[in-house]
């Protein structure tokens, strides 16, 4: 009787804290401030007050495959080819490295604390039993993690080089967790042969073919860095590396509290999507008017203003001629608040639509950090902003 008598009352707590657990998601109110958690971010503009910065320690230049060769502008692709498996050439590094410590002295600047992940030497090889890869690098963070909330999510990501690249954030997030953030984890992707498109073609849409991914539907796949969050509503792009089963497990983890816009890309190698449609502020979003079909975007969106992205301004030298990404990673931008934005000094047809448009654009140069996989947002993942969930729609 004693021992039924416990167990009902364990359960009976058990229950509760189920209770609280699931009323505490669905019922953050406008303007209340949610539970403390030293994370917490609800959009891309509240005033940032904690940022993880990616690292170029170990960096290793990714095992060819089929998702990592055709996500990559034509004229990079012989480098990467090439020298597939091998650490990046040190002078590389060093030309990042210098842009990246130019990037954290501004951020340090402005008062947001920077946290680093931990060294991983990415050059190891590693086996699954269908298959092994070298490693990448944790030069872009925004990639497999998303923060909504008090909750970091680890994405399941499509890349067999990245497979293993949380673990130079488990030290970092193990300390949130024991402070008091949700930490989860999407389901752990097979990445056998099964998922990939291996007769995929990069689609000329100019001519009329259809659109083509180089992954299907096998299983739950998508980098973090395919969303973005306006609050209650997030957007996100199919790619590449993000399918239909990924985004639905993240609608179905997300829940009633949180609605997910598909927006479509005019890309024919679409990944990511900060570098086509990207918020700034309660209602202004910048879009890539390439990637993106004004006419088509989400209903929610016709009270914004949708601000028309000036054509990249052209750049010169080896690194952005074997950069990773498309020139519209100029709109990468990182919002440190409402009003200041950090942005690539090489763009400034860019800068002066920004100051137009009332914002307050920081120029820095980040165009070394190309050849590792993206600009100033794709480089970080907002750990807290100063802010609290509301609905902008």
């Amino acid at each position: 009787m004693e021992r039924d008598a416990s167990n009902m009352a364990e359960n009976a707590m058990l229950e509760d804290a189920q209770t609280q657990t699931f009323t505490g998601l669905q019922d953050f109110s406008p303007d209340i401030p949610a539970p403390q958690s030293p994370v917490m971010a609800w959009n891309e503009w509240d005033p940032l007050e904690e940022v993880i910065v990616g690292s170029l320690d170990g960096a290793t230049i990714p095992t060819h495959h089929l998702t990592v060769i055709f996500n990559l502008p034509r004229a990079a692709q012989p480098f990467y080819r090439l020298a597939s498996g091998w650490k990046y050439p040190k002078f590389m590094k060093k030309l990042a490295q210098a842009e990246l410590d130019n990037f954290i002295s501004i951020l340090a600047g402005e008062g947001v604390t920077v946290r680093r992940p931990d060294a991983v030497d990415f050059s190891r090889k590693y086996k699954a039993p269908r298959w092994t890869s070298r490693g990448f690098c944790v030069a872009c963070p925004r990639d497999p993690y998303l923060v909504i909330g008090d909750e970091i999510i680890e994405s399941p990501m499509c890349w067999r080089s990245r497979y293993f690249e949380g673990d130079a954030y488990r030290s970092l997030f193990k300390e949130y967790f024991r402070a008091g953030a949700r930490w989860t984890s999407a389901p752990r992707p097979q990445l056998t042969d099964d998922l990939y498109n291996y007769d995929y073609r990069v689609p000329n849409l100019k001519a009329g073919e259809p659109m083509q991914f180089t992954v299907n539907e096998f299983e739950p796949v998508f980098d973090a860095a395919d969303f973005v969050r306006c609050g209650r509503d997030l957007f996100v792009t199919r790619s590449n590396v993000t399918n239909l089963m990924g985004i639905e497990w993240l609608r179905r983890h997300l829940g009633p509290g949180f609605r997910i816009h598909e927006i479509e890309s005019r890309c024919p190698q679409p990944m990511h999507i900060d570098s086509s449609f990207m918020p700034l502020a309660p209602g202004k979003v910048l879009v890539n008017p390439d990637y993106i079909d004004v006419e088509k975007l989400p209903a929610v969106l016709k009270k914004w203003d949708v601000l028309i992205a000036p054509r990249p301004d052209p750049v010169e030298g080896f690194m952005s001629k074997i950069s990773m990404c498309s020139p519209w990673t100029s709109i990468n931008v990182l919002a440190i608040d409402e009003k200041k934005i950090v942005v690539d000094q090489s763009q400034p047809t860019l800068i002066k639509a920004l100051k137009d448009w009332g914002f307050d654009p920081i120029p820095a140069p980040f165009l070394s950090y190309g050849p590792f996989g993206g600009s100033f947002h794709c480089a970080t993942l907002d750990v807290r902003r100063r802010g609290v969930l509301k609905s902008y729609f």
